[in-house]
């Protein structure tokens, strides 16, 4: 007998024992009606036939006519009570084993239908828990198999299953490969982009005596935007392909932002901007110094050129059992709502760019914080200004 069928006979069982025992009960009843009602009529007719013995042709008509009443002309006949007879004066002496047995019985068949529904419920219980610890398993990427080998009514959605998360597998396989070979790709071209790069410059050097020095300027102005461009490229091959080196480290908000806003003190003096960071607190999270100072960088940099002429980029940052939250904004304008969905994305550059970037440092920013188990996102405030809102989750 297939485990499916087992599983079929568990189910109706408890089904068919109560049924059973309810026939059984109210057939017991109906006997044990009988069996008194008879019981009691021979009592009756005994005790008139040892008073009157020359009534017994009377008493038998009389019996005879008794059976040929219908059950709507023996219900509701009262003629006794004109005597003064009433209900309880008859079966007073209704023996105790008649209701016990049936109660017992009843009992019984009830404690097996309880016993069976709980069966198949704890069984049912324990498949839906090792699935869902398969799947759970699955999640952590620790894998491993789940072995079934009687069939039930889950073995379907565990055949499924292990087909989702095997063609899951595939997927996840072919994307690391996919994204693996990009940033081989990517590295590749950053590391081609290198040699042009410095020749181009040692070439201007060698040039720039015969050459007007405002054609040389702008030369070497694009000369260096493109070495930005190669190295932020070799920065995203890294990322991409998971080799960045993270420390894991205890780094102190106020002293990461502090870093951060120093690296730029000469282009904020320059554009005049101040850069506020408030005090509060030794606040820690676990991550690296040197890439959440290079993150923070990029996203003062860009509050710095949106904010109005002299105006001040704004910082706090704030912990919590959860996460630890450092928020940056500036007094300028704020976001253009259509630029707001592709801020972070690479070699996007929003509607009121300002300077010659290329569209990376958001995009690098979002993936550092990524890596240190962080989020970042951007908005508009209620009072103008663009603001950065990063949390970094302690697990």
């Amino acid at each position: 007998m297939s485990e499916k069928w087992k599983q079929k006979i568990l189910l109706i069982f408890p089904f068919a024992v109560l049924a059973a025992g309810m026939i059984f009960t109210a057939t017991f009843f109906l006997h044990t009606y009988r069996q008194i009602a008879f019981e009691h009529t021979s009592a009756l007719c005994e005790t008139i036939l040892a008073n009157s013995p020359e009534a017994e042709p009377q008493l038998l008509a009389a019996l005879k006519d008794y059976h040929s009443l219908t059950e709507q002309e023996l219900r509701g006949n009262d003629y006794l009570e004109k005597y003064g007879y009433r209900v309880d004066d008859f079966c007073y002496d209704f023996p105790l084993d008649t209701v016990l047995f049936p109660i017992l019985f009843f009992l019984v068949t009830a404690c097996a239908f309880a016993a069976g529904i709980f069966l198949s419920r704890r069984k049912n219980r324990k498949r839906i828990a090792d699935l869902t610890e398969y799947l759970e398993q699955v999640n952590i990427g620790a894998g491993g198999t789940l072995i079934q080998t009687k069939e039930d009514e889950y073995s379907h959605l565990q055949d499924e299953i292990y087909k989702t998360v095997t063609m899951l597998y595939q997927t996840r396989e072919t994307a690391v490969a996919a994204k693996k070979n990009f940033a081989e790709n990517l590295a590749n071209i950053a590391h081609q982009l290198k040699t042009p790069i410095t020749a181009a410059f040692l070439s201007l050097q060698l040039m720039e005596k015969e050459i007007p020095r405002a054609y040389a300027e702008q030369v070497k102005q694009q000369l260096k935007r493109l070495n930005r461009l190669e190295e932020s490229l070799l920065m995203l091959s890294k990322i991409d392909a998971g080799t960045l080196p993270l420390k894991q480290e205890k780094v102190d908000l106020y002293t990461v932002l502090n870093l951060a806003a120093d690296n730029l003190n000469d282009l904020l003096r320059k554009n005049h901007i101040s850069v506020d960071i408030p005090e509060n607190g030794c606040i820690e999270f676990w991550g690296d110094l040197e890439w959440t100072m290079e993150a923070l960088i990029n996203l003062i940099k860009n509050c710095m050129e949106h904010s109005k002429p002299s105006g001040v980029v704004h910082c706090d940052y704030s912990g919590n059992p959860l996460y630890a939250e450092i928020r940056i904004w500036d007094d300028g304008a704020g976001f253009d709502t259509e630029d707001l969905p592709h801020l972070f994305d690479r070699f996007y550059r929003g509607r009121c760019a300002i300077g010659d970037g290329i569209g990376i440092g958001l995009a690098l920013a979002r993936s550092i914080f990524e890596l240190q188990n962080g989020t970042i996102t951007a908005c508009n405030l209620q009072n103008s200004g663009a603001c950065f809102e990063i949390r970094i989750y302690s697990h």
